[in-house]
């Protein structure tokens, strides 16, 4: 699978902008604030139906203009696939596949999968828990309509509990039937949620691995670990256990929302002893481990977006960083960068073509 056209109108810094691309390596390159990542974004948009950077769709309109549009012409398994995503102040976001609507948005994902590597990825490992929760229901979502579906059920009776469980102290009157119904569903999703992620990580920590030897040259020791309280005892033991804790508390405190994935470097946690090179080399290999998972489970190449990660590599790593993404365990390939002489050395180097894009304020020359 491919990206054969991009166009976008009034999105972020464009008024408007049209590009067909290589089936290998397109990179952007230019000044930082030119445009180069709005226009991974616009890639986002097309594969997962929203920005990779903002929730707020509205706040992707140009400024000054009422609404955006991005359109994109996908080659998969040489069948064409047109997809066009719209959003006018005001007013619900249109998303079309074949210049059909879709009904859900979730029934597109999947279709277009895609891996993004960006600066702020650092969130997952400096952040709380929940953007590395994040991480996994991403990746499982592209593979999985119904992993998405469960996670809606689930989000929606933990929010449901825990308002009972507010409502309870406030008046002092408890229904422990009406929490018991709720217990049941929220047992029901939660613990399929859980046997998805716990598979999930049992393939996905081998691939990460080797990712991360082979960027590293085997320079360090790194370790990814899945935690949750369901590994050591089953969803209904737990929220009988954790029920008074939860009425004091007024939340639920046990359940498949408190998971984790510790990440370590010679057994310390790579948030606190981890270099910022040693990070991004982590950040890269978990993206990557992502991309190789998706591969398998779809049986086509997604596409591979990445965003300034020159930064902070030293030159070994950019070097095997580049093979890797540029021998045949990868499709179709974007990146940005503020140097063009580097993007150029770098794949003369490993003898790969790319295709060059100079963005500059919202303008671009092929």
């Amino acid at each position: 699978m491919y990206l054969k056209q991009l166009s976008v109108i009034n999105f972020k810094n464009y008024d408007e902008a049209e590009m067909t691309f290589s089936e290998g390596v397109n990179a952007f390159l230019g000044n930082n604030g030119a445009g180069k990542t709005n226009l991974l974004d616009a890639i986002h948009y097309l594969s997962l139906c929203k920005s990779y950077f903002n929730p707020i769709d509205s706040q992707q309109i140009k400024q000054g203009a009422d609404f955006f549009i991005i359109t994109g012409s996908f080659d998969k398994n040489e069948q064409n696939e047109a997809v066009a995503c719209s959003v006018k102040r005001n007013q619900k976001k249109q998303f079309k596949r074949n210049k059909k609507d879709y009904q859900r948005l979730a029934d597109h994902i999947g279709l277009l999968p895609l891996v993004m590597v960006s600066p702020y990825d650092i969130s997952i490992i400096i952040e709380g828990s929940e953007e590395r929760r994040k991480f996994i229901d991403n990746v499982i979502s592209q593979t999985d309509n119904h992993y998405l579906d469960e996670l809606i059920i689930y989000n929606k009776v933990l929010a449901n509990r825990n308002a009972l469980l507010k409502q309870i102290a406030d008046t002092g009157r408890y229904d422990p039937t009406l929490l018991e119904i709720m217990d049941d569903q929220l047992i029901a999703s939660g613990t399929r949620i859980f046997e998805k992620r716990r598979a999930f990580m049992d393939t996905f920590t081998t691939v990460f691995n080797q990712h991360y030897r082979f960027i590293s040259d085997e320079a360090e020791q790194v370790e990814l670990v899945y935690e949750s309280q369901l590994l050591n005892d089953n969803f209904a033991a737990l929220l009988k256990r954790t029920l008074e804790k939860d009425r004091i508390l007024e939340r639920t405190t046990a359940g498949i929302h408190k998971d984790e994935l510790q990440f370590t470097i010679h057994g310390m946690p790579m948030k606190k002893f981890g270099s910022q090179g040693q990070q991004k080399s982590f950040l890269i290999a978990l993206k990557l481990a992502q991309y190789s998972f998706l591969t398998q489970q779809k049986g086509f190449k997604p596409l591979l977006l990445l965003d300034d990660i020159f930064d902070k590599l030293d030159d070994l790593r950019v070097t095997k960083l580049m093979q890797m993404v540029s021998n045949n365990n990868f499709g179709q390939v974007f990146i940005t960068d503020t140097s063009p002489g580097r993007v150029q050395n770098v794949f003369n180097n490993i003898n790969v073509p790319v295709r060059v894009f100079q963005v500059k304020e919202g303008a671009i020359d092929a």
